[in-house]
């Protein structure tokens, strides 16, 4: 493990593996270095890339400076691009995906292309929105120490999932993981600027991220995914749309890392 210091002092906790252009990997709702997708993405990418892994803050063995806000995030990322010599390629999935796009639309000059895999607003009426009362539901149940009710939450609120099916995770060995990072959510939700409520994105919202990007979504994935992944990459100046066929929200490592190295590489 190494470690950076974001702009308000924050300790950053990363691993870097592999060698050729860098390469940074944003991590979704919950997930870390030593928990979810990227470590296996990386392993897969190092070949090509030198790809950095790393905590987002509150999360595993990064700080967590409190207050929290979108751009102290987006700071975290400047540092490993610091680290990374100045200029780097930029992946991010889910919520992770939208903070990937929120740093390349700051840091213009300094993500050289930008990769997203099922950004989750909800920009119709392919799903029910988010309730109104979700945001202040949460940071109560988080103020109260009721964290594994904010999972739930989130579970079934932003994610849409029926209870019956998150009643049965809260016995299963990953609960407890899960919850210990359950004040993060605030902060995805924050990430997700009240997108969610099923209207059309902002228009110049993200004017800045002129760089080739590229918006992925999965073909078996649900419609509000992949509707989501489309108005993205129509809003951006200069970005493309994949469908991976077959592929869910939960992308699979060998099905992605493909797309990502023949999109950087081009």
């Amino acid at each position: 493990m190494s470690t950076v210091f974001s702009k308000d002092g924050t300790r950053i906790a990363f691993e870097k593996a592999g060698k050729g252009p860098a390469l940074i990997l944003v991590d979704g709702a919950f997930c870390s270095r030593a928990f979810g997708p990227m470590p296996g993405l990386a392993a897969l990418l190092a070949k090509q890339f030198t790809v950095y892994t790393y905590d987002r803050r509150g999360r595993n063995e990064s700080g967590d400076t409190a207050p929290y806000a979108v751009q102290r995030e987006v700071e975290d990322i400047e540092a490993l691009v610091k680290d990374a010599g100045g200029s780097t390629y930029v992946y991010g999935v889910s919520s992770g995906a939208v903070l990937a796009l929120e740093a390349a639309n700051k840091l213009p000059a300094k993500v050289r292309k930008l990769a997203m895999y099922e950004p989750p607003f909800m920009v119709d009426d392919s799903r029910p929105p988010v309730s109104a009362d979700y945001t202040a539901k949460l940071k109560q149940m988080i103020a109260s120490g009721r964290r594994g009710d904010a999972v739930e939450h989130f579970m079934t609120v932003a994610v849409g999932m029926p209870s019956e099916a998150v009643a049965p995770m809260r016995n299963a060995p990953m609960w407890p993981g899960l919850e210990a990072v359950a004040h993060t959510l605030i902060y995805d939700d924050a990430i997700l600027g009240g997108n969610v409520g099923g209207k059309p994105l902002p228009p110049g919202k993200w004017r800045s991220a002129t760089m080739p990007t590229l918006v992925m979504a999965g073909g078996a994935s649900p419609a509000s995914l992949r509707n989501a992944a489309r108005a993205v990459a129509d809003l951006l100046p200069n970005a493309t749309h994949r469908t991976l066929e077959g592929q869910t929200h939960e992308v699979a490592a060998e099905a992605i890392a493909p797309a990502l190295v023949e999109f950087f590489e081009s």
